[in-house]
Parts: C-alpha cells; sequence; structure tokens
C-alpha cells in the first residue's frame, strides 16, 4: 500500500515531457538554459585534477562553513556558527525533507501557505502528520487573520516561501511583524523559511529571517547555491537554524545522504570568493524587464514580479478554459510550455493564471513571445 496514495507525477515533469515530444520552448521548469559563469567552470577543471574526490565531512567543507557564515554575515549581519549553525544539503529539497521528517512528529499539524511549491507535503504525510493549507489572498500577500485561525497547539511547524514559488512575492516588514505576533501566542511552533530565491530580487529589499531576532531561535532557514548561481543540477544548498535544532536535523541528514558531493563544496568554497550577489539580481532583472516588455503586445495580464525568475500571467481574456488545459494547448498549438498554478494549491484553486519561466537566454525569450503574442 502507497504511504502516498494521492500524490501522483509532478506537474513539472508532465510539461516537460509534453514540451520534449512537442518540440515545444520550455518555459515550465524552472531552470536556467545559459551559460554557467566561466569563472566557476575553470574552478571546477583545476580541481578536477586535485585531491577533492573523497567524503566531505557530515555537516560540510569546512572552509565552505566558514565562507557561509561570512556570506551571512556579509548580506544579513547575522553571525553564525560555522560548526553548529551550519549543514550542506543536496539541495534544498533534501533539506526541506531532512527538517520536516526530524522535527515533525505523528499527528502534528504544518501550516503550507498556498499556492505552494510541491515538496512541502509529502514528507509532511511520511511523518503521519497533517498538512494544513492555507490559501494566501487572491494578490498572494498572506491574511494573517485566517493564519492564525488555522493554528492550534497541534501546529508544529509554518512554512514561509520568500521569495514566494510560484508568484514572486516577497514578503513586507508588516508580514514578519504578523508572524512575530503568531509565534509569541503558539510558543511551540518552528518556521522553515525557504529562501532558495533570497539574492533573485528587484525593486524591493528581501527581507531575510537570518535578520528577524524574534524568530531566529525558532526558525530553520532553506539556502540554494543551485539557484543563486544558476547551477540547478549541481544540487547544492544549505541550512542555518540554531544548535538545538541543527543537532538534531544532522542526525538524520547523516543517514540520509551523510555527506554532500565534494568537488561542487570545494568550487561554490572558491566561488564565494569572487561572486557579487548584485550581480546576480542585476541579470535576472534585466531578463524579467526584457521579458515582460516582449509580452506587451500579448493578450496575457502580466502580475507583479517582485523576486524569482518566474512570471505569472492571466489568460483570463483568452480562454475560459481550465489552466491545466490551457498550459497543455498552449504546447501542442502555440508550441510553449509554462505550468498551471493551480497545481500549487492543495484544493486545485484554479484563477485563469500560469507561470513562466524567464531564467532563459534572450533567443529563447524572444521565440517564446512571439509564439505567445499569437494567441
Amino acid at each position: 500500500m502507497s504511504k502516498l496514495p494521492n500524490i501522483g507525477t509532478s506537474i513539472f515533469t508532465v510539461m516537460s515531457k509534453m514540451a520534449s515530444e512537442h518540440n515545444a520552448i520550455n518555459l515550465s521548469q524552472g531552470f536556467p538554459n545559459f551559460p554557467v559563469d566561466k569563472t566557476l567552470t575553470e574552478i571546477v577543471a583545476k580541481l578536477a585534477t586535485e585531491n577533492v574526490h573523497q567524503y566531505t565531512p557530515m555537516s560540510g567543507y569546512p572552509p565552505l562553513l566558514s565562507k557561509i557564515a561570512a556570506f551571512t554575515k556579509k548580506s544579513y549581519s547575522r553571525v553564525v556558527h560555522p560548526e553548529t549553525e551550519i549543514l550542506v544539503t543536496a539541495g534544498a529539497t533534501q533539506g526541506i525533507f531532512t527538517i520536516i521528517t526530524t522535527l515533525v512528529k505523528t499527528n502534528e499539524e504544518v501550516l503550507i501557505l498556498d499556492p505552494s511549491y510541491d515538496c512541502y507535503e509529502a514528507p509532511v504525510l511520511l511523518c503521519n502528520a497533517k498538512p494544513i493549507r492555507v490559501a494566501l489572498n487572491d494578490d498572494y500577500t498572506p491574511n494573517w487573520e485566517i493564519i492564525d485561525k488555522a493554528c492550534s497547539s497541534k501546529t508544529k511547524m509554518i512554512i514561509i516561501n520568500n521569495p514566494h514559488n510560484p508568484t514572486g512575492k516577497i514578503l513586507k516588514e508588516s508580514d514578519f511583524q504578523s508572524l512575530e505576533l503568531l509565534l509569541e501566542k503558539y510558543p511551540n511552533i518552528l518556521v522553515l523559511s525557504d529562501e532558495v530565491y533570497e539574492y533573485i530580487t528587484f525593486e524591493e529589499k528581501h527581507i531575510s529571517a537570518n535578520t528577524r531576532e524574534k524568530l531566529i531561535n525558532r526558525c530553520i532557514i532553506v539556502s540554494s547555491f543551485g539557484k543563486s548561481f544558476h547551477i540547478t543540477g549541481w544540487k547544492i544548498g544549505y541550512l542555518i537554524a540554531p544548535e538545538h535544532l541543527m543537532k538534531e536535523i544532522k542526525k538524520v541528514h547523516q543517514f540520509l545522504v551523510f555527506s554532500v558531493n565534494s568537488i561542487c563544496q570545494v568550487a561554490i568554497s572558491d566561488y564565494l570568493d569572487i561572486v557579487s550577489t548584485d550581480d546576480i539580481k542585476k541579470m535576472y532583472q534585466e531578463k524579467r524587464d526584457y521579458f515582460r516588455g516582449l509580452l506587451n503586445g500579448s493578450r496575457f495580464e502580466l502580475m507583479p514580479c517582485e523576486g524569482t525568475y518566474f512570471q505569472v500571467a492571466s489568460y483570463s481574456a483568452i480562454s475560459n478554459e481550465n489552466d491545466v488545459d490551457f498550459c497543455k494547448r498552449l504546447i501542442t498549438e502555440y508550441g510553449v510550455a509554462a505550468i498551471p498554478i493551480s497545481t500549487f494549491y492543495g484544493d486545485g484553486k484554479d484563477l485563469k493564471l500560469i507561470r513562466f519561466c524567464f531564467a532563459k537566454d534572450n533567443a529563447t525569450l524572444e521565440e517564446a513571445a512571439k509564439r505567445l503574442c499569437t494567441i
């Protein structure tokens, strides 16, 4: 008997497979198609001949842990201890899985704010715990009154995703103040803060949980080098948490993957001495603006994009189809793949919205926009 009877093939797999079958431009799955920074590939090439191919310590390559601590201090003015408060993971998804399976127990509840990324629910179910799906407002801001009402003595964790996938929204100062008041009311609730797009934000500054004194003792923060440095296939992420939580998380991590790819950790450690997060932000803001400009002549209504490399668009002026059917027709008739937003909701809420990934080279964005403007 299946432990996950209601979970099927990921919508990302479905749409990417259809895109391949129909030779469509794939703006569905969130991965860049442009080259990795040449400086990073040169670092990897040099390291390939060096003695960096055996296990690293379970928590991570020690120099990388120190670099992450320095990176965190530079970005957020937070001092973290490399040996006790940081863990390198095999991507953010593994980190999230490890956090939840470590800290959530049978019959406890985890609040998931919809629309939400699809990796949150499965580990909750595998813990024999209960996911509580709470919808964001239709403008994708949190309704803290409804979130408060969803909390109880059984609530063990609330998951926040900031910047938010799929919508591109970022949390504001007032949201963090509301979250902090909620935690005062419920002293046993932990926060999992998924911040994998933290260095891809635009006009408004990203507020990290790393900067919130009232949160950090009850919060596990998830980051992703794969997302930040457009090396998604490397599957390298990291967690920051207070020692009393990290100690327990490491117990599970050591039996799940033990240690993470050694050469990639060493390469990233060297790369952190060179890379500029301002350059990352600038590049993606240019791509966002370029893609939005290309779609100005289309019938799609573009939603605000404050962060991430995703653009949400309404097709309500084009069709009354549900978003899954519309996305399938977009592939078969127009040769462009997108993701239907309803699949990010526990109840399949359909607002006639789809998500495009603009982390693509300009030629790809231009051809995709050309096709989309014919609809």
